[in-house]
């Protein structure tokens, strides 16, 4: 060890027995217990209701309305004490993936986190403008909703959905045709004014849907090995299978056992995309006409989702339980029963249909 270093050490040493020392030792404890509480004292303020009293205020977000946007609104409308603790409240909860056009009702006696939670609800239903998409809705039902909503027509929106160019990768892979966007056009509460085009509606529920590949959903996406097209067709064939909200990740482990092993998916759904009207019974004739959506004839996934999914169809695509079903049977309670082979299938369909 070289002399000046060893004569700084037993300077150091001496310098520590000093008082001086150990009162600066206590000062700077001091101030970082000080410091603690205070920053302590000041979250437990930022995040309690701005009020105890108050009327409710109505809070538009608009398309393309960010969290910082909105956290500065509310922060100036007196609904929140911090726009800091809520952005950093709300980002832990990925809000800012999961903002909703539409019309919500807050009041100031709701605390951040509570305000967080009722943005995450659909919005506020308030007048005429208010669009509610219903999961499962097709495109082609989505455009008829639309036209009697008064909002463009039917030539416009078949045009805007076959022709025009939207810039979001998820599309890649998407059929051309009438069935481009099947999958991707969000079921949700929508605000549209009546004097909106056409494609900027279209791309208005694109958009919602980009909202739904969080990082985790993305992350989720690797790991099963699924390709964002592969995750909304499932997603859109439970949304069609399923009645009951329990049903959706059973009906999507068959969905994903069958696909394992390479067995044909058979699913009824997928016939009826092919026809205008649903049929109230299909016959073998149905089961046989030539579609790449027919997956009584194809093996794999159709060509392309048949519906358009809510958030739980994703959801359960992207979690299906873990079972060893290979069948199942819809009962009248809309409930379905699920079996494992096709002898326990049989039975099932002479016990419930």
């Amino acid at each position: 060890m070289s002399p000046w270093i060893k004569k700084l050490g037993e300077s150091f040493k001496g310098f520590k027995s000093f008082k001086g020392f150990r009162s600066l030792r206590g000062g700077i404890l001091l101030v970082l217990l000080v410091g603690s509480l205070g920053l302590f004292t000041w979250w437990t303020w930022a995040t309690k209701p701005y009020s105890s009293t108050g009327n409710s205020e109505t809070i538009t977000i608009t398309q393309g309305t960010t969290l910082d946007q909105l956290a500065e609104e509310l922060e100036q409308d007196h609904l929140i004490r911090s726009a800091w603790v809520f952005r950093l409240l709300a980002r832990l909860r990925q809000v800012n993936l999961k903002l909703y056009a539409g019309d919500y009702k807050l009041v100031p006696m709701m605390p951040p986190d509570e305000i967080i939670s009722e943005l995450l609800k659909s919005p506020n239903l308030a007048d005429s403008n208010h669009v509610t998409i219903p999961e499962g809705y097709t495109t082609e039902q989505i455009i008829a909703l639309l036209v009697q909503k008064g909002i463009g027509s039917k030539a416009e929106f078949t045009k805007v959905i076959t022709d025009d160019t939207f810039s979001y990768s998820f599309l890649k892979d998407a059929p051309k045709g009438t069935h481009r966007l099947e999958g991707y056009l969000f079921p949700n509460t929508y605000y549209i004014d009546a004097k909106t085009s056409p494609h900027a509606v279209i791309d208005l529920l694109l958009q919602q849907f980009a909202k739904e590949l969080t990082p985790e959903v993305q992350k989720q996406l690797i790991t099963k090995k699924l390709s964002v097209s592969q995750w909304v067709t499932i997603g859109s064939l439970v949304e069609k299978e399923a009645v009951k909200a329990s049903d959706r990740p059973l009906i999507a482990s068959v969905i994903m056992n069958r696909l394992k092993i390479n067995q044909k998916l058979q699913i009824d759904a997928t016939i009826q995309f092919l026809f205008a009207t649903p049929k109230p019974k299909l016959y073998d004739s149905d089961l046989k006409i030539p579609s790449p959506y027919n997956t009584y004839l194809h093996y794999g996934l159709p060509l392309g989702p048949i519906a358009n999914p809510g958030d739980a169809s994703l959801q359960a695509a992207l979690y299906p339980a873990k079972t060893d079903f290979y069948y199942y049977v819809a009962k009248k309670d809309g409930y379905h029963v699920f079996a494992k082979t096709y002898a326990e299938h049989l039975k099932n369909v002479k016990l419930y249909q």
